[in-house]
């Protein structure tokens, strides 16, 4: 208890896990799982506890870039077309947009993937997804977190096309082994973005992350299959994700955002998820570090 008192930080934890915690009651009162958003977890962490700086820089865009990912997720999801054929869509015009807008929202990947690949039908997701992301650009302007941080920002084409090329290589070795509904995990799409626009990424790195996504999602498992209340089921969540996180001193929101996936996935998708996440991340960002040494490390030199 002493521990939990002086965690560093701890009102702004209070705040962001008070918030998640009301997006999940809200969705039992309602009975409606489409109003739990795994990326806005994770969107509160990185803007409320961590600040991410990137994230921070244009506030109206952490409303305005998820809500059109969701919308036009959400709205691809309706259309009469193959699966496969919706996540390379939102592939798509997600990071054109991106790049027409010049502004990188990590988290607005998993927005525009999540209604796709939890067949969301219901337009309470979209309405979700308006009120939160509001809600998180009204604190940011409110307790001025953007203070003193440069709003210039610019996309990286090449780590984007990588990106894309990792996403649809995914996607072809998941329909040859029949596991089509596993293409995408959102989470594991926003880390791999995250990492190719690293500065510097090592052997070491790529471990840890495997290690707190595959462990993320089974606690995420296991608490959904051992307790029935989801009040109580994400309190825990949140709680082991930060000693999980504190095990591992690493600062990753989208590891809040895995164990979520429970509420939204059906029961096979969620029984598979841990093995699948190993399978996924590795070869995701163990091709992320490839990128990292023989491309980026080379340009450096040629550079220097």
């Amino acid at each position: 208890m002493n521990y939990l008192l002086n965690i560093p930080n701890r009102k702004n934890y209070l705040v962001a896990f008070t918030f998640i915690v009301s997006m999940v009651a809200a969705a039992v009162l309602f009975k409606d799982r489409e109003i739990v958003l795994p990326e806005i977890a994770a969107l509160t962490i990185g803007l409320w506890v961590f600040q991410e700086k990137a994230w921070l820089r244009q506030p109206e865009k952490v409303f305005i870039l998820p809500s059109i990912t969701a919308f036009v997720g959400f709205s691809i999801n309706m259309l009469e077309i193959p699966y496969v054929v919706k996540i390379v869509g939102i592939l798509f015009f997600m990071l054109i947009l991106m790049k027409v807008i010049n502004y990188s929202l990590p988290p607005a990947l998993a927005t525009g993937f999540l209604p796709i690949v939890t067949n969301a039908t219901h337009w309470s997701f979209v309405y979700a997804i308006l009120a939160t992301t509001f809600i998180l650009m009204i604190g940011i302007y409110l307790f001025k977190l953007n203070k003193n941080i440069d709003r210039n920002s610019k996309v990286n084409t090449t780590a984007m096309t990588v990106y894309a090329g990792i996403v649809l290589s995914t996607i072809l070795i998941a329909l040859l082994f029949g596991k089509e509904k596993y293409v995408v995990i959102p989470p594991i799409a926003v880390v791999l973005y995250e990492t190719l626009h690293m500065k510097q990424y090592t052997i070491k790195m790529v471990v840890k992350q495997i290690a707190v996504l595959s462990l993320s999602i089974s606690i995420g498992v296991i608490l959904y299959l051992c307790i029935s209340n989801w009040i109580v089921i994400t309190i825990l969540m949140l709680l082991s994700i930060y000693f999980l996180l504190e095990l591992f001193q690493m600062k990753m929101p989208p590891a809040y955002a895995f164990p979520f996936l429970v509420f939204i996935f059906s029961k096979e998708q969620v029984i598979n998820l841990p093995w699948l996440t190993v399978l996924l991340s590795s070869f995701s960002l163990f091709i992320a570090l490839a990128y990292h040494r023989y491309y980026l490390s080379k340009k450096i030199v040629q550079l220097d």
